[in-house]
């Protein structure tokens, strides 16, 4: 098939099974009795091959001058080639060859991975001229030329401040010759910007082929949604590692690698922002007007905001996410790496990066074994996480009673719709998942069992660090079951937050709230009982050494996000779904394909907010762990709570998470307002688009332009606030203010991100739960659908959560640690300056 195939698509040409041609008419288009079942003798749609093939020959420049920085990375050290390192000495060390070898072709195996993924998922179809693939794909790229154009307009502002930054830390630079600090901060950011480029590209290529895979199975279209997320979650671990180790393998230098984690900690923020801010305003405009005033569903094509509604879900869910989680992950081996050195020398350095290449290993491996058809994994490891994987027993049916109801829908060629999503089809949807996530991580225990016990004295240190290994494993998986329990609609505090929308959407408000304050109670436990666990193993794996228990905590956190290869794929694939649902709304696909497009929307809400709250809990052990690194590099000995500095900068420091989700919520609320009144414009003053009139459109370009403008333009100041206030307070008060703004902006952000998180996952899930048909009216036996009036006033809820889940909540994971890392990379000249003279 051609490129220029899709031109042929005429409504001429297209037909309905002896019925005459369909008008030119965008959303009235009749598929209603079109079968669900895909025929392979129909012709299928391609898109055009253009873009692809540059997307390939971007990856494959970037890959092969990794490539080429790798081997003569290689060569330096063979030949022992003499770095200069003028200060720090004690931070340079020789890791073992074979952790270098080990952690390169791990992170180069997942991007071979990551490739393979990428073009098995290009090579999905489209759609079927039948089935409107031209109208699918037209959809799709509107969705892809506005994501393209966001990150175009991002870069371009982002490429001033990286190079800026750049040539103040060239200013400031302490490691002689080779400026490594700048050097490696240019290299995180730009890593950081191309994980972003690569997940956005195939997420906003793999939503028409998952809506196209829909028409023929729900494991089908799980299968294409999750290898495209699983795309973001390799790009993001294999460059990660990859560049991570390149710079250790070419500079030598520890606090040189702090400003790796500053370059990937700047793009991660403004991704996050810049990303929410735009995604909550055109989902916020695109409700209130669409859904609330003109009572017309959502994604429908009428809605001027629609568009920029999908384009957000990749800007702020995929984008936004894989750059956050990218400067976790390379964080947290930062931090570990820098306290290794301190107390067990070269092997404590070298263990982060053997950790890490385990778990990419076990991350392609659990990647593998998500399928709906549990026949698919390998049966003694499905054997052996069947006990992790089950859902409530409420609401369990096995995988095989959800398997044959879908065969079922295939068979029967009248039926329209597709089963309801029901308690069997998403707890097999929710079984598939957790297979994954299970399975990579007991492969991942085994194996960093393994690799501690070689490194370290099985006696008195490896097992004592294998415990904290393990807890932070642990403490990622029960974070992930708390906030699923708190924003689930199998569990009682969303259906709670449902049932009160029956008397208005005030009480709507209160009970989320209620029950975001109350999420809080889990995640503290967890994480207070993993740091005390993991220093006391840490001081003792360390022989008592002063500060050796918060390597524990660093060891924990790698732990925690050994396998973000596997998680993070969960992540990502929820938005490619949501998408999914979207074009098939506005192409007016068969009634099935929506319903298996929701039933994976509904399954990502879930796993977006278990992501969160995994975001989270990464964050501050990683935070804990880069404090402490800190304290260690600027020559901090003792701090006190009682000394006026750090009580100061306590108190200034638990304020600014919430200038800093103020100054978020008033960018989306601000540039909400102007997706209103665009749309608003548009139903007044053309005439026929509210109707539905046959040949009008609405002009949807308008509304991504303003997301893209306000988003770009409301984001530099929560920005520069996250950078200039650890700057500001560490030359003005010095070290111990600083550690305790550090302090207080951790644990009240923490607690806010937590309250946000899961208070707006509960109202958008217990919006989800009206729209399902669950909740009836005790009073009058009436079910509650969408339209009614307990959903308008979740509907509210959900409007209220959206910035709180997707804005201020995630973003403030990087606020947390982006001042750390800056703190870190101070510390030096602080040192200098306050200590040394």
């Amino acid at each position: 098939m051609s490129e220029n195939d899709h031109e042929l698509e005429t409504p001429e040409r297209r037909t309905h099974e002896g019925n005459t041609p369909t008008d030119d008419v965008e959303h009235h288009i009749d598929l209603q009795e079109t079968p669900g079942v895909v025929d392979d003798s129909t012709p299928q749609y391609q898109e055009p091959k253009v873009r692809s093939i540059i997307y390939y020959v971007f990856i494959g420049v970037f890959l092969l001058l990794a490539f080429a920085c790798t081997i003569a990375a290689f060569i330096s050290t063979f030949l022992q080639f003499p770095v200069p390192d003028q200060t720090w000495k004690n931070t340079s060390f020789d890791l073992p060859m074979e952790s270098l070898f080990t952690s390169m072709a791990c992170g180069f195996l997942a991007l071979f991975v990551m490739v393979f993924l990428s073009l098995r998922v290009l090579s999905f179809k489209v759609g079927t001229y039948e089935f409107n693939g031209n109208k699918c794909y037209e959809i799709s790229q509107y969705i892809a030329d506005g994501a393209r154009a966001f990150l175009i307009r991002e870069f371009q502002v982002l490429t001033v401040f990286v190079l800026v930054v750049a040539g103040i830390l060239f200013a400031v630079d302490q490691s002689g010759y080779f400026v490594a600090t700048p050097v490696c901060f240019l290299v995180g950011a730009v890593t950081s910007a191309v994980t972003s480029i690569i997940g956005m590209y195939i997420a906003t290529r793999a939503n028409v082929r998952t809506t196209n895979a829909a028409r023929t199975s729900l494991n089908q279209a799980l299968k294409v949604a999750f290898s495209a997320g699983t795309v973001m979650g390799l790009s993001v671990v294999g460059l990660g590692l990859v560049m991570l180790s390149l710079c250790y393998m070419i500079f030598r230098n520890l606090s040189a690698l702090a400003g790796f984690g500053f370059g990937a900690s700047s793009i991660a923020l403004f991704a996050r922002v810049g990303g929410g801010i735009y995604t909550k305003a055109a989902d916020v405009g695109a409700d209130l007007v669409g859904k609330v005033e003109s009572n017309i569903p959502e994604d429908d094509p009428r809605n001027p905001a629609v568009i920029a509604d999908n384009v957000g879900d990749n800007v702020g869910d995929v984008a936004g996410m894989g750059a956050d989680l990218f400067e976790s992950y390379v964080g947290s081996i930062i931090a570990a790496a820098t306290l290794g050195s301190q107390f067990f020398g070269s092997v404590g350095v070298a263990a982060p990066f053997y950790l890490s290449a385990s778990g990419i290993l076990c991350s392609i491996i659990g990647s593998s074994l998500v399928s709906v058809n549990s026949s698919s994994a390998w049966w003694p490891l499905n054997y052996l996480i069947a006990p992790f994987t089950r859902h409530r027993s409420s609401t369990t049916n096995d995988t095989t009673h959800a398997t044959d109801m879908e065969q079922q829908t295939q068979i029967d060629e009248d039926q329209q719709h597709a089963p309801d999503v029901n308690p069997a089809t998403q707890s097999s949807l929710l079984m598939a998942i957790r297979r994954g996530i299970f399975g990579a991580a007991l492969l991942n225990i085994l194996l960093g069992a393994l690799i501690l016990f070689l490194l370290f004295d099985p006696l008195t240190q490896a097992w004592a660090i294998f415990l904290c290994f393990l807890i932070g494993i642990a403490s990622g998986v029960l974070i992930g079951l708390a906030t699923e329990y708190c924003t689930s609609f199998a569990y009682r505090p969303t259906k709670s937050i449902a049932e009160s929308g029956l008397t208005g959407a005030a009480p709507v408000i209160i009970k989320g709230l209620s029950v975001g304050m109350l999420s809080t109670v889990a995640p503290v436990i967890i994480i207070v009982l993993s740091i005390i666990f993991s220093v006391l193993l840490g001081d003792f794996a360390s022989g008592g050494k002063s500060g050796g228990g918060i390597y524990g905590i660093a060891i924990a956190a790698v732990g925690m996000l050994s396998t973000l290869g596997v998680t993070l794929a969960t992540d990502a694939y929820g938005p490619i779904a949501d998408n999914a649902g979207g074009i098939a709304e506005m192409s007016h696909l068969p009634p099935l394909v929506r319903e298996r497009t929701d039933a994976l929307d509904a399954l990502g809400n879930t796993t977006a907010a278990t992501g969160k709250g995994f975001a989270i809990g990464s964050a501050i052990l990683t935070a804990l762990a880069l404090l402490q690194a800190f304290a260690t590099e600027s020559g901090i000995t003792t701090v006190s709570l009682l000394e006026k500095e750090v009580m100061s900068g306590l108190i200034v420091g638990a304020c600014l998470p919430y200038i800093f989700s103020a100054l978020t919520m008033t960018a989306v609320g601000d540039a909400a307002m102007s997706i209103i009144v665009e749309v608003r414009r548009q139903f007044k003053e053309i005439d026929g688009l509210l109707e539905g009139r046959p040949g009008v459109k609405a002009d949807h370009t308008k509304c991504v332009d303003i997301s893209t403008k306000s988003s770009l333009k409301k984001m530099i100041l929560p920005g520069l606030l996250s950078i200039i206030a650890p700057v500001l307070i560490g030359f003005a008060g010095r070290q111990k203010m600083l550690a305790g703004l550090l302090g207080g902006s951790l644990s009240s952000g923490f607690l806010l991100a937590v309250t946000m998180a899961n208070a707006g996952g509960a109202w958008d899930n217990a919006k989800k739960y009206i729209e399902s048909g669950a909740l009836v009216d005790k009073e009058t036996g009436e079910v509650q659908r969408k339209g009614s009036n307990a959903h308008k006033s979740c509907v509210v809820g959900d409007t209220v959560g959206d910035p709180f889940k997707d804005t201020s909540g995630p973003a403030l994971n990087i606020l947390i640690k982006l001042m750390t890392v800056i703190a870190l990379v101070i510390a030096p000249v602080l040192k200098q300056i306050y200590v040394d003279q």
